[in-house]
């Protein structure tokens, strides 16, 4: 993931270095082996006898945007930001279970954790922070033209509907914190409480924006359209959602994820989303 950038890939080759640095500025010893995503290394240190994560983020513009999410939810149902240095990238945060996640549970159980996740969050967002509906609506705007330059890969019934339910998220945003980040893979189990979440990206509006994620994401687990309508009733019943506004969310995901994979060059998430297309909308 960083090698194709200059910048991220001196990153990466003085990473080491980094390490050391970050340890000495802020008195911490190295506690285990390491884990990552894809542009990030998360080290388990010491200070003294309390126990912390310290994460290393390559060179992105929306790293402070991270650090904000963290410091407005102050741990409420997020990872507890203790300390971080903006200019070189770096958090340091209360330590979780890597090992366990909300993906390492069975597929109803995690979902219905994801959606008590969403409601947790769902405290009064700053009005700064960019709404939901923004998105849908400026998304919207080039959906059509995407999917006609695409050659129309998507049936036209089912951009339809994503137009259609597009309309309807724009005027029923709200003014809740939304984590537009949310899946299974980034809730952790912690200690404070049993589910945390990790790297959320701060929204304004429907808490239900991205749940289409928490179904795509473990599809492989979903043989049939019944299954993946229960497990949508899941979340929603968990969330506190309305039933139809929460498959409207999905269906309107799903296809802007669709066209986006098809401009990016994926093959398989494209295929993903059109069965989970056709499950939704039968």
């Amino acid at each position: 993931m960083l090698a194709g950038s200059p910048e991220r890939r001196t990153w990466l080759e003085a990473l080491p270095e980094r390490v050391d640095q970050q340890c000495r500025a802020w008195n911490l010893s190295l506690d285990g082996d390491p884990w990552h995503g894809s542009n990030a290394l998360v080290l388990p240190v010491r200070r003294g006898g309390e126990q912390f994560a310290l994460r290393l983020t390559a060179p992105d513009e929306s790293f402070p945007a991270e650090v904000a999410a963290l410091r407005f939810w102050a741990g409420r149902g997020t990872v507890l930001l203790v300390d971080t240095d903006l200019a070189a990238g770096t958090m340091l945060l209360e330590r979780l279970d890597p090992a366990r996640s909300l993906a390492t549970l069975p597929l109803a159980e995690a979902n219905h954790h994801a959606g008590t996740m969403m409601r947790r969050l769902a405290v009064p967002a700053p009005s700064w922070v960019t709404s939901t509906g923004e998105l849908v609506q400026d998304r919207l705007a080039t959906l059509t033209s995407d999917w006609v330059a695409l050659g129309r890969p998507v049936p036209a019934g089912m951009l339809a509907a994503a137009c259609t339910a597009a309309e309807t998220l724009t005027t029923a945003a709200g003014d809740r914190a939304v984590d537009g980040a949310l899946h299974h893979e980034q809730v952790l189990g912690g200690k404070r409480e049993p589910w945390l979440t990790v790297d959320p990206t701060l929204l304004r509006g429907d808490i239900g924006y991205d749940l289409a994620r928490c179904l795509w994401d473990r599809l492989h687990e979903m043989p049939d359209a019944a299954t993946i309508n229960e497990q949508l009733d899941i979340i929603a019943g968990a969330a506190g959602l309305d039933r139809e506004h929460a498959r409207r969310s999905a269906i309107f995901r799903t296809i802007d994820y669709w066209l986006w994979g098809l401009q990016h060059g994926f093959t398989e998430d494209p295929r993903r989303c059109r069965h989970l297309a056709t499950a939704l909308l039968q």
